[in-house]
């Protein structure tokens, strides 16, 4: 697969994390049918393995999606800005603190986000527990399992 491929992969892949964030946006399908097609034009083992653990972790995300209780979030222009404060504190968290670190750093930008927002302390705490609960979770399961795929995707291409 040349590197034009490869960065094309790579950019579905960051769209759909991105899709993630963003209730019209199929970001989990994104991510996994990027892998998908990297696996069919380069069918390497390590390929075909990461594509089989990509599936069965979106599986098992969408699962614990489902058993969570069916809320949403309402999205209006401060919940989008949140969702993207969550979504840039998982990465950091991820990167900063390898795999685990995508979850405080979710919860992170939500508070973070909110004690600008709202200004004190338990005010912030409250609102990241009203988002949380809201919906935020479906997010953050889903978010932290792309975040995974995308890792997988990055090991197998650069050691792969």
């Amino acid at each position: 697969m040349g590197v034009w491929d490869l960065l094309l992969v790579g950019l579905v892949i960051l769209l759909g994390l991105c899709g993630v964030l963003l209730p019209a946006m199929p970001g989990s399908l994104l991510v996994w049918a990027a892998v998908m097609w990297w696996a069919l034009k380069d069918p390497q083992p390590v390929a075909w393995w990461v594509l089989v653990g990509a599936t069965v972790l979106l599986l098992v995300s969408q699962a614990a999606r489902w058993s969570l209780p069916p809320r949403r979030l309402r999205m209006n222009a401060t919940t989008r800005r949140m969702l993207a404060c969550a979504g840039a504190g998982s990465l950091l968290g991820f990167v900063l603190f390898p795999v685990l670190g995508a979850i405080p750093g979710f919860l992170a930008g939500v508070y973070l986000f909110e004690r600008v927002r709202l200004g004190r302390h338990a005010d912030a705490v409250a609102a990241l527990r009203t988002v949380m609960r809201a919906g935020g979770s479906g997010i953050l399961a889903e978010l932290f399992t792309c975040q995974l795929i995308a890792a997988a995707w990055v090991g197998a291409v650069f050691w792969g």
